[in-house]
């Protein structure tokens, strides 16, 4: 009877402690994160509660497993296993705690601060930080699950005698890894590109959607996804929108005939933008920019807050100016002339004497056809 209680009064006492112990702590969790709404820190370590309870039954059980005694020609084995498992959990609950301590910084960060750019900037640091400290934890706990087999302390010593050439071997074989590695903590406290920032790289226009410690995702306007080594941003140039703010000015060519309505264009322009939300205001201007024996380039210029509403003001723009142009002065967009130029009044004919009277028969008058043979 003592050899089915015991074990029963063990595994059963510790799964039970660790049920009220878990279920106490998040209440007291809940009542906290209820009293301090201007905080998620609460609510964000409840998220904990499964590797805390984890980290609680598997310290419980190693600590009473030899009362139990259950399995004791296995007994070593088990309590490895129940050792492995609580460094596994214990490295889990660190990385959530982690993970709270730091978004719960962000957010506090992000709430005191307006500016956008310095929040995705605190936003990328802190999300190369978590990467970081969860590497780190998991492999400390790598390495302490590995220091409790007795073959591995052993070999410990023969590993450290050859860790200067399996160091620079190492370093040849991940010197592209490296360079990432370094380039990424580079990119997060450097504060060249961060999350949001609306970049142009290889011809692509789009926005940073993650950045890791060896890779950086960049979202295009057609919802493609480019990834790139964060090397890529450190070692060639590339363009950022939103680096020392967001706002923009861009331009709008049209190419037209030198009859174009310059006077009546800027007008169109200013109506123009002022029924388009996506226009902030702050400059606009037409004028022309270069000239060619057919036709004359002329340049809108408009503004806008970023880099998606500037879009939408220079597609806008060009529609209704074109628009305009085909149904009030059809005249001033380019065309192919297939007749001779109009001469100004007074100007004398090639030809003609000047005052000279053209009559019906002469301007008719055949021309001599040759003899045939």
């Amino acid at each position: 009877m003592e050899t089915i209680l015991r074990p029963l009064i063990v595994i059963g006492g510790s799964v039970l402690l660790t049920l009220v112990i878990g279920w106490a702590t998040d209440r007291l969790m809940r009542k906290a994160d209820e009293r301090h709404n201007e905080t998620p820190l609460w609510g964000l370590l409840r998220r904990a509660r499964v590797p805390y309870q984890l980290v609680l039954c598997t310290a419980l059980l190693r600590g009473s497993y030899d009362e139990a005694a259950l399995f004791l020609e296995n007994r070593v084995a088990v309590g490895r296993v129940l050792t492995l498992v609580l460094i596994g959990a214990a490295a889990w609950l660190a990385i959530r705690i982690a993970a709270a301590i730091v978004e719960t910084t962000y957010s506090r960060y992000a709430r005191v601060h307006r500016d956008p750019a310095r929040v995705r900037r605190v936003r990328t640091q802190v999300t190369l930080i978590m990467r970081v400290v969860s590497a780190v934890v998991g492999v400390v706990a790598a390495a302490s699950m590995l220091l409790t087999f007795p073959a591995m302390r052993a070999a410990g010593a023969s590993l450290l005698a050859s860790a200067g050439i399996l160091g620079i071997v190492a370093g040849v074989a991940a010197q592209s890894t490296l360079s990432n590695m370094f380039a990424g903590l580079q990119i997060a406290f450097g504060d060249m590109v961060r999350i949001g920032d609306t970049v142009v790289v290889d011809d692509e226009w789009g926005t940073v959607e993650e950045i890791t410690l060896t890779f950086l995702t960049v979202r295009t306007w057609d919802e493609r996804r480019i990834t790139m080594p964060v090397s890529y941003f450190t070692s060639k140039a590339f363009e950022n929108w939103s680096r020392g703010g967001a706002q923009m000015t861009g331009t709008v060519f049209l190419h037209l005939d030198h009859s174009a309505p310059l006077e009546a264009m800027r007008e169109r322009l200013r109506d123009v933008l002022r029924d388009c939300p996506a226009w902030d205001g702050r400059d606009y201007g037409l004028v022309v920019t270069d000239s060619t024996p057919s036709t004359m380039e002329v340049r809108a210029l408009v503004t806008a807050k970023d880099a998606d509403d500037l879009w939408t003001v220079r597609v806008t723009v060009r529609e209704q100016l074109i628009r305009w142009l085909s149904e009030r002065h059809p005249y001033a967009l380019p065309r192919v002339n297939a007749a001779d130029a109009a001469l100004p009044p007074g100007f004398p004919v090639p030809g003609r004497l000047p005052g000279a009277r053209r009559t019906f028969q002469h301007d008719h008058q055949p021309s001599p056809r040759p003899d045939r043979l």
